[in-house]
């Protein structure tokens, strides 16, 4: 069995191309501390669906624990760790998954599954806590429900139109080298999954926590907004160019 460090070198070698807008952390920071975490699976002998497990027990731990305890400095550390753990794993059962070639379309669903839930759940789950120690005034409540919204049509819209660009044969991935893919990334970053786990370090300090919650949540909306038009249109060139026309 490769070493260690030649089993990170093995992955990077693998490494699928970043997806097309992909958001900064995502593609520089959570790629890379999941080829560290699935280096780790694979000399373990874990199974991609297993480490799709480990990653779900880690981030709905996080995000019971928001509905489950006060908002405090130690939950907030304790809820950011096990948030950043979870994701860096959920990308790290895709790389064990193309090592291995142990890949499947029910290994592929259970990670869709594993990422909705967690999508919905956590700002409904922060809604509860704030409820529960009446942690914030009731109009911030507002800004948990909103977001229970947003996330997953982001999510499932997002999904979707990889799904359609696969389907219909177009390359969905960052073009290597170049300004744009580090300038998409960066205007992503706002609606990017890692911000929201690292934001949580500042759960302490509960009324700066709920305007940076507030302006991420708004921020995703602002951008989900845009890019539904552009995916709307890219979806009809995409139908008129199979010879079908454009849904109404």
């Amino acid at each position: 069995m490769p070493t260690y460090l030649e089993t990170v070198q093995l992955l990077a070698s693998a490494q699928k191309d970043a997806a097309r807008g992909a958001p900064a952390y995502s593609r520089f920071v959570n790629r890379r501390l999941g080829r560290l975490l699935a280096a780790w699976a694979f000399r373990r002998g874990l199974s991609p669906n297993a480490v799709t497990g480990l990653s779900a027990l880690a981030t709905f731990g996080g995000i019971a624990a928001t509905a489950l305890l006060a908002p405090a400095w130690w939950v907030g550390v304790l809820v950011a760790v096990l948030l950043v753990l979870g994701y860096a794993l959920d990308s790290a059962d895709g790389q064990v998954a193309r090592l291995t070639g142990r890949g499947s379309p029910a290994g592929e669903w259970l990670d869709h599954v594993v990422d909705a839930t967690k999508i919905s759940a956590m700002p409904l789950a922060l809604l509860v806590g704030w409820y529960r120690f009446d942690a914030v005034d009731r109009a911030w409540l507002l800004v948990p429900i909103v977001h229970a919204v947003v996330g997953p049509v982001y999510f499932f819209a997002m999904i979707l139109t990889e799904q359609l660009r696969r389907a219909h044969g177009v390359r969905s991935t960052a073009a290597p080298g170049g300004r744009l893919p580090w300038l998409r990334s960066l205007v992503a970053l706002p609606t990017d999954y890692g911000v929201l786990c690292l934001l949580f370090l500042l759960y302490g300090w509960i009324s700066g926590f709920v305007v940076l919650y507030g302006l991420v949540v708004l921020a995703t909306a602002v951008y989900l907004a845009l890019a539904l038009g552009k995916w709307f249109r890219e979806m009809g060139r995409l139908g008129a160019s199979a010879g079908g026309a454009p849904a109404a």
